[in-house]
Order: structure tokens, then sequence, then C-alpha cells
């Protein structure tokens, strides 16, 4: 197909429609092991677009991929026809039903989100995937979703009441509960929807079918089975000779993975709110065999959850900065443990629920430890747990663990001699699995470790599948519990089903499409599942070289590499986090951490024929433009993948090939030009000030008009220190204040104020000058950054070698020593040593409080009002409560943190004119409405020079650094 028909249909429908060479790089991949470039995504935003999108295809004859957050394992997003991507404008909350306990929704609306809007109802919707702050409805129904929850509140289709769908002809149809009457009413007329009544009724209502379906379909006991069409819950219907006294055609749609119609309405069924008190019991064990033991006898308690995790992926937490403060109730080195959640409504019941349970877990003898949360540490196990699947991708190199048997359900009884079994499988194979799993469901992720950059590795894939297969199928189990079949798993529905069943699901998907354009290759007539990999097999590797050292991931390409397609950079600014700021305000794939990383690795892998290097792509340089290098990603993505530092390295090799731009030169050697405009300061400002002069500096610097310029100052800050001296002559501690390039330049205040707060507190401060080399950092002069870099090692080896350690103001600055200066330099020890003897000024002085050598003692006793907004480095390097702590030591300060992201300023990101909008639209998310709701008297905190800039130019309040505060409470 030729552009020219998408370009027609892009003038034909409201919504928008991409076929660029970036857009089908973003959208050839979801969380699978697969790969294959659409034609290009729609993004309809009526249901007429969708219906418009659906003749398209039909007379265009391909295929449509329908798709939420693209977080499917199996390959369910990936195809080569045209993605219809409803996450971005089908995302209403339409109606809520209190009296029937209902939500009817958009498929675009977020799992987590919608539970939040519920809250006040006291209701919420139960399925509870580990991707559940990002997947979305319709994804949830298109898999028939279940999650941790499943045991007390079931899986998708136990929810769905009716889906509102387009069918392949372009007609509406609403499927829901009907009785015997209302579905013989169905069957009259010559509608699609008629006929697919009346061809379900006739496939469904022999005896002889119904036999087929009973013996070879999973067992009935399993409730996550998701394999093929759901026609064994059709014959629960008293229309097709079952009990039920309703037919429900949506159960059909419900894990049909779009194959069968176009779905643009859900309505739901909502439980009531859990009860208010849980307390979670982990069970830790030596050895799998006794992990899977205990799961039956716990099984028999009423539990939430019954969660499972074994080592290898608990030491992918240890690896992750996000998940490492998670590790608190794991005790020793457990081969494998148990989370075992209970819920009450009174103290006394959950004490009961939990002696009862402690009982039988003493009695089994299996565990070693098991210790009880309660709390607020249960939701941060559980996010622990969730983690999971995409901490999987901490692995180093090009062996991972991989989606392919991770989705086999068991009966219980079932689950021990399955595991036994499967052991010996993967011990024929030279293979040591990772297992984590919804246990109490019988549901085991089992992934092997494999390389599927080989052919070997591709080899013992498709062998693994098939064995693992056929052993499901001898256990009656379910080979695609939750997570489909997709590309993965579809061939071997003939082996889960017999031949006999899978010909009967052929018809069915040719009466609901018989043009075959919703999604093909999945379900049925399936895609093989050893092509159409991420990676070409065999390839030669490609031979990429970096100025920043990425050996610690192999090469920048395996950096890359390691985004899994986990999608958790999709969480919105609703969610708690900061990951990933252009995302929240553009809800565009390509300002994705996922979508950076899948473009860098395509185009590296693939570059351009008329590229001068590697980096030289224009489709990278436009999924980098909106990263605002906060970090982010760095600690939040669970495969540790840092876009901040690849796209510095990005920045170099573009801007080495193509030359660099007078305003990326302005803004990296924005520091010299500073110190040159310091000289006569007043004379800068005054330029700075004037509507005429200003506006031609930003006109020709290509800096956004609304902006107001930094003012620059000069100033003696060793005067400072000598005044400040004389005035507090009791000395403790040495320790060195670090005198950035912004204190020193454009925060002189700050800077006073940290020497006064110090030499108060009884600290012989030393200062220390030098240019951290930020500013390069984030426009991409590498080669100047690392000559600061090592200039700067030789003083700080000193100050590390004497133990004395060194004081940053600005976060940005300080930071870089403990996180780029380790992939500038040389000597690793050395730079290791440099980081340890790096802090942020509230570090130390945390560290100070809780050592007992700081108290209250010296500081007002006056009652303020605090909000802090830190800065993202700090929020991604080291943690928040450091300042929380500090701001707390006057007594009766109250102090509160801020929960938002990102500022939206980034450095010079917000300066520039083409970014503004976005840069303005990240902080009124969340940080401009929690700064405007304040009361005036309310002290803004922020340690960042840029976010403070950020937050007078969107509020107009003065934020103080947190080292000012204190200052000014000083007795």
């Amino acid at each position: 197909m030729d552009n020219n028909s998408l370009l027609k249909l892009q003038q034909d429908i409201e919504g928008d429609v991409r076929f660029d060479n970036l857009t089908k790089t973003i959208y050839a991949t979801d969380a699978s092991v697969y790969r294959k470039i659409p034609l290009g995504a729609a993004f309809p935003k009526s249901v007429d677009d969708i219906k418009k999108i659906i003749q398209f295809a039909t007379k265009e004859e391909i295929g449509l991929i329908p798709r939420t957050a693209g977080t499917s394992l199996a390959g369910q997003c990936v195809g080569d026809g045209l993605v219809v991507d409803v996450s971005k404008y089908f995302t209403e909350i339409i109606r809520v039903d209190e009296e029937k306990k209902q939500v009817t929704v958009q498929p675009g609306v977020i799992r987590d989100e919608l539970n939040q809007f519920l809250k006040p109802y006291g209701l919420f919707f139960g399925p509870n995937t580990s991707t559940s702050n990002r997947c979305m409805i319709g994804g949830m129904v298109g898999n028939n979703s279940s999650g941790t929850t499943s045991i007390q509140y079931g899986v998708t289709r136990d929810k769905v009441v009716s889906i509102k769908t387009i069918l392949s002809d372009g007609s509406e149809a609403q499927f829901g509960r009907i009785s015997a009457a209302e579905f013989k009413q169905k069957q009259q007329g010559n509608s699609l929807e008629a006929s697919l009544y009346n061809n379900i009724f006739n496939e469904l209502v022999g005896k002889e079918v119904a036999s087929e379906i009973k013996e070879h379909f999973p067992k009935p006991e399993i409730h996550r089975r998701s394999t093929g069409y759901a026609v064994d819950e059709l014959l629960k219907s008293e229309v097709l000779g079952g009990e039920l006294p309703y037919f429900n055609m949506a159960e059909l749609l419900c894990g049909s993975e779009g194959t069968l119609a176009f779905t643009t309405e859900i309505t739901v069924q909502l439980d009531d709110l859990p009860p208010a008190l849980s307390a979670m019991v982990v069970t830790h064990y030596t050895c799998l065999e006794d992990c899977l033991m205990d799961v039956v006898p716990v099984m028999k308690h009423p539990l939430q959850l019954c969660e499972m995790m074994d080592k290898v992926i608990l030491d992918c937490t240890k690896n992750n900065r996000a998940q490492l403060a998670n590790r608190f109730f794991v005790e020793g080195d457990p081969a494998a443990l148990l989370m075992l959640q209970v819920s009450a409504h009174t103290e006394k019941e959950l004490n009961a629920s939990v002696a009862s349970l402690q009982k039988t877990i003493a009695e089994s003898g299996l565990s070693y430890a098991n210790p009880v949360l309660y709390g607020n540490q249960i939701p941060k196990a559980i996010e622990l747990r969730k983690a999971g699947l995409g901490l999987l991708g901490n692995i180093v190199g090009d062996m991972k663990a991989v989606a392919c048997i991770e989705d086999t359900a068991v009966a219980l009884p079932d689950l021990k001699d399955f595991i036994t079994e499967f052991s010996v499988i993967m011990k024929g194979y030279g293979q040591s699995a990772v297992y984590y799993a919804h246990a109490g469901a019988g549901e085991l992720h089992l992934r092997p470790i494999l390389n599927l950059k080989k052919s070997s590795d591709v080899s013992l894939f498709r062998a693994i599948t098939t064995d693992v297969a056929k052993l499901t199928k001898k256990y009656r189990g379910s080979f695609s519990g939750e997570h489909g079949d997709g590309i993965v798993r579809a061939e071997f529905i003939p082996i889960m089903i017999g031949e006999k069943n899978y010909q009967l699901l052929r018809r069915i998907k040719s009466y609901f499409d018989p043009n075959g354009i919703f999604n093909p290759g999945k379900i049925v007539d399936a895609y093989p599942m050893d092509q159409s990999f991420r990676y070409e097999v065999d390839r030669k590797e490609p031979d990429i070289n970096t100025l920043m050292d990425f050996s610690d991931s192999e090469g920048i390409l395996k950096a890359a590499e390691k985004c899994n397609g986990s999608g958790d950079c999709r969480k919105t600014h609703h969610m708690k986090g900061g990951m990933c700021p252009s995302y929240h305000a553009t809800k565009n794939e390509k300002d994705t951490t996922r979508g950076r990383a899948n473009t860098l690795r395509e185009f590296l892998t693939n570059p351009n024929s008329t590229a001068k290097n590697s980096f030289d792509s224009p489709e990278i340089k436009e999924a980098f433009d909106l990263c605002l290098s906060c970090k982010a990603c760095a600690s939040e993505c669970p495969s540790n993948v840092d876009v901040s530092t690849l796209k510095a390295e990005f920045l170099y090799q573009y801007q080495e090939a193509n030359g660099y731009s007078f305003r990326g030169k302005l803004f990296a050697y924005n520091t010299k030009l500073n110190g040159l405009g310091s000289k006569v300061s007043a004379l800068t400002n005054a330029m700075y000030d004037s509507k005429l002069i200003g506006g031609l500096l930003k006109k020709t610097s290509g800096v956004a008009k609304e902006r107001s310029l930094p003012k620059v100052y000069s100033f003696n800050f060793d005067k400072h220190l000598q005044k400040a001296n004389n005035q507090n002559t009791k000395k403790n501690r040495k320790v060195i204040l670090f005198i950035d390039e912004f204190t020193k330049y454009l925060d002189i205040e700050v800077g006073k104020d940290a020497i006064e707060l110090l030499t108060a507190l009884g600290y012989n401060v030393e200062l220390y000058y030098a240019e951290s080399g930020r500013t390069f950092l984030s426009k991409g002069f590498l080669r100047q950054a690392q000559e600061l870099a090592v200039k700067n090692v030789l003083e700080l080896k000193k100050f590390a070698e004497a133990n004395l350690p060194v004081l940053g103001l600005e976060p940005s600055a300080i930071l870089s020593f403990r996180d780029e200066y380790k992939r500038l330099t040389s000597d690793k020890k050395i730079a290791q040593a440099i980081a340890d003897n790096s802090f942020l000024i509230e570090e130390f002085l945390a560290n100070e409080i809780a050592e007992g050598n700081l108290s209250s003692s010296n500081f007002t006793d006056e009652a303020r009002d605090i909000k802090i907004h830190n800065h993202c480095h700090q929020k991604a390097l080291s943690n928040q409560k450091v300042t929380f702590d500090v701001l707390n030591l006057p007594a009766n300060y109250k102090v509160t943190i801020i929960a938002s992201g990102c500022c939206g300023m980034a450095g010079s990101f917000g300066y520039e004119e083409e970014h503004y909008e976005t840069s303005m639209k990240i902080g009124s998310l969340k940080l401009f409405p929690a700064v405007n709701k304040s009361a005036p008297e309310t002290i803004i905190a922020a340690n960042g020079t840029s976010c403070r800039h950020q937050i007078f130019d969107g509020t107009k309040r003065i934020a103080k650094h947190p080292v000012s505060i204190l200052k000014e409470a000083l007795l």
C-alpha cells in the first residue's frame, strides 16, 4: 500500500493517522519478543472514525491491530497492518450506576485511574494486573486479565456486563446478558449481528460439540484460562443446554484479543471496596519445592492474594533504585517466598485471621522466616511483586528471561507435580527457569533464560514451548492463563483444545470477521511463534563507539535493549512517580522511555543508508526531543533504562555528524557567559530586563518570549566565609562546600545562606569552586564535560581520600559527581570513591540529625507551613526524605512534600521557544496547582535553580532553597 491511501484516510477521519518511520518503529513492538513493522498507526477520536478505519481496512485488504497501553506479552499488539491506538482519545468514564454497582467506560480508561474515580462511591474494579497503573480496560477485556486478586475477585470475564462494538461490516452491536427469549429475537433479521447469534447457536447447540469442548478444554476449576475463544463459557447458558438463565456474547469477546470485533464501550461489574484493614504474611523458603508445598494449605484461608517470587527476581530488585527500598521485609537470601494477604473490618478479626494463617504455616514447618506486614508496608511489598516483569530486563547481556511458557495455569492439586515435571524438562534443556507466580490461582509465570539473537536458542524457544504445552495439556491446564495467546502461543491451541475445537474457533472467527481484518495472525491461523523477533537472528552485532562508558550494560545498544516494553513509563501524572513528564503532557508513545529506547535500538541496529554515523538519525532526534533528562526512568524503570544518559550520548554523536547549533553553544557555554556578564552585572541585568534588548536576546537565541531571563551576580564567597567564621568560632567537623556554576553566578544568596548556616552550626567550612559540566551534559557537549570531569576528579579525589564530605547545593551539579562522572572518567575505583563522598547538603544534614549531632535547639520555635518540591535528580539518585527531615528541624515547622513530578523547566529545556508550551503544561499538571492552592504565608521549598525559576514563572510565587529556610530559622 502506498502512503497516498493512508494520507486519504488521514483526511477522512477526525483523529490522526501517522505513517512516518518513527511511528512505525515505536508501534512495531509491544512487551513481547516480537517485532513487525506496521503500515502506520491511527488514533480515532470517535466511533465514526473507527467505522471509517474498518471500511478502509476492508477495501485495502489490510489488518487492524487494536492497541491500548501495548503491554501485551504474547505479541497481541504486533502486526504488519494498521495499528489502531485508542489510548489517547477513547478515555472517557461515561457513567456510574451506583444501584447496580456498574460503570461504563471507553476502552482507553486506565484501571488504577478508574479505581481512583470510583473510590468516593465505595466501589472498585477487582482484576488487578501488575501493569494496573497504565493498563487499560480495553486491553484487560482483550486479554481476559486477572492479576494478583483473582482468587478473591475473579477475572475480567467475570466482571464484563456488556460490550459495545463495531462489527467487521461497520455496523454497531452491543453484546450483553440476554434471556432465551431475547436470544431468539436477536436471531431475527439479516444483519451481521443476527447471523452471529444464529451461527453461534448452530455451532454449539449439539451435545456432541458440547462433549468435545468439555473433554478437551482446560479443567473448569481453573479460573484463569484464556486459550482460544471461551466457547466453554457460552455452554453454561440455558440457551445451549446449560443452567444459567442468560446468554452473554461478551464472554466470547473477552479474551478474543480484538480478533472478532472492535470495542468502543465496556460496562463492568464492580465490587465494594475491600476491608480497610489488611496484613500480609511473607513466608521465606530455602527451596522452591517447599514453597509450592505450602500453597495448598495456605489457600484454605480466605486470602486476598497469594503471590510467589523466586530468587532470580528478588536478586534483580537489588539493582533497581526504586525497588531496593521495597525489599525491607526480605530476610536472608530466600530461594522463593509467598506473599499472603488477609483483610478484615476490625483489628480483632484481622488478628484472628493472621493467627490462623500463622498456625497453618507453623504446622507445615517449611518456611524459615514469616514476617508480618501492616499498613503502608503492604503496598510497598506489592509494588515489589508488580515490578517483577520489568525487573527481568535487569539481566545484563543478551540472555533474557523470555515469555513463551510464562502463562501456564493448572489446578492447585496438580501444581507441585506439574512443577516437578516442568523442572525435568528444563533440566533436559540445560535450563534454569525464572519462577514468579499467582500461586494461589495455580498460575506460574515460568520463563526460560535464552538469547533469541542466536538460532540455537530460537530452536530451544520452540522446543521448550512445545514440550511445556504438551505437559500443560497432560494436566488439562490452561496454556494461556491471563497473558493471552497472541503470537507466541496461538500455534499451540490445536494441541491444547483438540483439532475439532480448533476448527470450531476458525469458523467462529469467519462468522465475525469474514475478511480477516481484525488482528490477523492471533488465536487462529497464527503467525509462526519463532519468527519476527525484535532482533535479527545470528546477526553480526553492530560495532558502536561511544564517548561515555556503557560497559555496565555491555554497550549503548544493549543499554537500549534492556527495555522489554513493560510500559511502566506510560503511567500518567495521576499515578505515583515522575516518569515520564513529556508523556504526561503529550500522551504520545514517542515521548515514553519505551518509545525512545525502541527508537534508539531500531536505528542503531538499522541505521539510515545516508547516515554519517550510527546516531545520525532524524527519528532518534525527534524521539529524544522532548526528553527533559529528568532521570526518573533511571530509578523508576524496572529495567533501569536511563534515557537521560542515552540522550546525552546521542546529542554528542548527532552533533559531531551534523554540527553544533548557535543556541546549543549558548546554553552549553552558559557558565562562561554568566562569568563575563557578572563582571558588569548591573549592566547585564538591565539588558535582560529591557523589553527591547532582552526581547532581542531571546529572539536571536531561540528563548521563549514569555520567559524571564535569570539575573547574574558577582560575589566574593571567600570574604563571606571569613566573616562568618569570625562570628562563629566553634568548629567541629570539616566539610567541603561546593560552589557550583549556578551558585557562583545565579544563586549567590543560596551560597551565602549555606555558609552562614554551616558555620552557625559549628562546621569548619572549606569552599570548593568548580564547574560541574551540567550545561555541557544537557546539550551533548560531552568532550567539554569530560574535560571538566577529569580536571575536577583530581581535586575531588583528595577530599575523598581525606574523608572530607563534599556538600552540594544544586542537585544537578553535585549529583553529576555521583552519576555521569563514572561514565566520563577512566578510573572507576576513584570515580566511585568520589561518588560515595559527594552529598546533597540535605543528605549530609539529615545524616547529622540521625547521628544526634544536630537538634531543634538551634532553631526557632515559630510555627510555619512548608511545602517541598524536590529536584528530579534528587528523586532519581537520592531521596526526598532528607529534605523533609532537615526542614523538620525547627520544632514547629509543618512540612509536606508536594506529590509532583518534574517541574517542566529542566535547565534550558523550558527556555527553548519550541518547548515552552510543553514545559508549562508539565508544570501545570501537579506542581503549579499545589503551589497555587497553598496559603500565601506558606513557604515553598525547592532546591533546584530551574525549579525555583519555573515556580515563579508558573505561579509568581518565590520558592526558597531549603538551606535558606533553615538559615532564616536560626536563633
